[in-house]
């Protein structure tokens, strides 16, 4: 799909709060064992505080790997359902996977994430985010959290797929511009696995892997 530059821009942008936003799940955990929150009202909250980070690490916003995958590992992975999210982009070929080559896709497909949007949390400066009330039963076990981001030019869309789980509400998918993640890397995955079964994926995800490493 072709996009123009401030169009690709933007979506990094949107990302950025993506990943922030779904980082916010990993703050305060006390307040959570208190006072119980929506995922709405949860997000509303803490995106700021988790952007106001991101504004003041200067090695964050220089796209830092290591810090990155940091912020990535402390604030968002122990709040994403990351076996789901890759199960889902697997498809239906994930339940013919071995427990191994199950692990060794999560691990590529996490690398694959933080080295392909680095470059987000670049993006981030003047933007706010505004979540929308909630749509959903008190008794719902997954839910859509829908937000935007305003700043300059049109808003950008934004929306979140959480599930409850035992451990709490967990991220499973982002909406980025009205493209869900999971989709997006479900066809591209179906294409490789037809072509070159399962190992074959593992291999091309960590082939990009080392390429997009040797680039940074």
């Amino acid at each position: 799909m072709d996009v123009t530059v401030n169009a690709r821009r933007r979506w990094l942008a949107a990302l950025a709060w993506g990943v922030a936003g779904a980082a916010v799940l990993g703050g305060a955990p006390w307040a959570r064992a208190q006072t119980p929150e929506t995922p709405d009202a949860l997000i509303q909250r803490v995106a700021a505080e988790v952007f106001d980070t991101v504004k003041r690490d200067p090695a964050l916003r220089a796209g830092d790997i290591a810090r990155i995958s940091a912020l990535v590992d402390t604030k968002l992975m122990p709040h994403v359902d990351f076996e789901r999210m890759t199960a889902s982009a697997v498809g239906r070929f994930w339940r013919s996977a071995t427990p191994e080559q199950r692990q060794r896709l999560m691990a590529e497909f996490k690398t694959l994430l933080v080295r392909t949007y680095s470059g987000a949390l670049t993006q981030i400066n003047d933007q706010t985010l505004v979540v929308r009330p909630l749509r959903a039963a008190a008794d719902a076990t997954e839910v859509v959290v829908r937000s935007e981001i305003r700043g300059k030019g049109e808003p950008i869309q934004l929306d979140y797929r959480l599930a409850r789980t035992p451990q709490g509400w967990k991220v499973y998918d982002l909406n980025v511009m009205g493209v869900w993640l999971v989709d997006t890397y479900r066809t591209q995955f179906a294409q490789e696995i037809n072509a070159r079964g399962i190992d074959g994926l593992i291999a091309t995800l960590a082939e990009r892997n080392r390429s997009n490493a040797q680039r940074s």
